[in-house]
């Protein structure tokens, strides 16, 4: 049978042939329409230009479960005080009267379920500090040996200090969610931290279709920009080869400016947080010559300079922002529901499925 949905932002009502309960003809001629037009839309979306962001969604987690590396050996001390007392009280129970509701087992019990839930908390804080150790440790190896490249092609000493080494171990502010121990405090727009994850998007321009999703741990949108690239490759040719990527300065490093150009897209990232209200005769003052035989960072520098470089950089606040608003704010998804990062994942899929089929309703043609 075949009925009419109204809507608003449409011309004309879509007819929609529903499946009959006695035959699967309607359901499969509205299944091949269907294809057909959506490969039409993949090819006609395709798009060259495209933009990465991010945006942090409240973790099912409240902060006020996370605990501290020193919170929690305060608490495993005090707790292992209060077994010695009990024990030392079963001792004498037998000479002495035991305060009324006093149960020297059920106590012991307790305690001891929670100093073992204590040490599992200490040691994921030990084996993420050990982790990040390691991490910083190959990043301050590969500073100490581009300044001493540097030093060996100039013949001059480096100015500056000598990057400091890391420090091994655990912070004594490490925290650990009791809830979902792979959610992260993170700060949030308006001031304050909340317990989240870290949301990321690239949307394609003009349709704003997103294109490639991912949710990670890290608060840094810097580590984020080389897996998308890796994704971004992997979507089919009819969507259109990505030509040139936008993001923000979260995004910047000559590490990520590099994989892009290896990549075969050419990166607008912003160097740094740009001054808000510029005047008329910065905005369209005329870019200072190229350099000489420029560095992949450099070359991006002065595109960001040149008028057409600013005027695409500009596209970046209205193509992967308003999907996150309208995701938030009308979709009403501001905090996941499941816990873990792989159940998260698979979650904001999910939402920017949602997403994709509200916006290609949008975009499809009447009728």
């Amino acid at each position: 049978m075949t009925r009419l949905r109204s809507a608003s932002s449409r011309r004309t009502s879509i007819p929609i042939t529903t499946r009959s309960p006695r035959s699967g003809a309607g359901f499969s001629r509205r299944s091949r329409v269907c294809s057909s037009r959506c490969w039409r839309w993949r090819v006609r979306w395709a798009c060259s230009r495209w933009a990465r962001d991010g945006t942090k969604i409240h973790a099912n987690a409240s902060r006020h479960s996370a605990l501290s590396y020193e919170h929690a050996g305060k608490i495993e001390a005090q707790l292992k005080a209060e077994v010695a007392e009990l024990l030392a009280k079963a001792e004498v129970a037998d000479r002495s009267d035991l305060p009324d509701g006093l149960s020297i087992p059920d106590e012991l019990a307790r305690r001891e379920e929670r100093l073992a839930k204590l040490a599992e908390a200490r040691a994921t804080i030990e084996a993420r500090a050990k982790e990040r150790f390691d991490r910083e440790q190959a990043e301050h190896r590969a500073k100490l040996a581009a300044r001493d490249a540097k030093a060996a092609a100039t013949g001059r000493k480096p100015r500056g200090k000598p990057p400091q080494p890391p420090v091994e171990g655990p912070r004594p502010t490490d925290q650990v969610n009791l809830t979902d121990e792979q959610s992260r405090i993170m700060p949030v727009a308006g001031g304050g931290f909340e317990q989240c994850y870290n949301a990321q998007a690239a949307v394609a321009a003009g349709s704003l279709l997103v294109v490639a999703a991912d949710v990670v741990q890290a608060t840094n949108d810097k580590r984020q920009l080389v897996p998308m690239l890796g994704k971004l490759a992997a979507l089919p040719a009819d969507l259109g080869q990505p030509e040139t990527l936008l993001a923000d300065t979260g995004y910047f490093s000559a590490a990520n400016v590099q994989a892009c150009g290896a990549a075969g897209i050419e990166p607008l990232i912003a160097l740094g947080r740009e001054a808000h209200h510029s005047s008329l005769s910065e905005r369209f003052a005329e870019a200072p010559p190229a350099p000489d035989d420029p560095t992949p960072v450099e070359a991006m520098a002065h595109r960001l300079k040149t008028l057409e470089g600013r005027k695409l950089y500009a596209q970046r606040k209205h193509i992967p922002e308003p999907v996150f608003g309208i995701i938030k704010s009308v979709l009403g998804f501001r905090q996941f529901l499941l816990r873990g990062l792989n159940k998260v994942r698979g979650e904001w899929n999910l939402v920017t499925l949602a997403w994709n089929l509200k916006r290609m309703f949008v975009l499809s043609p009447a009728g």
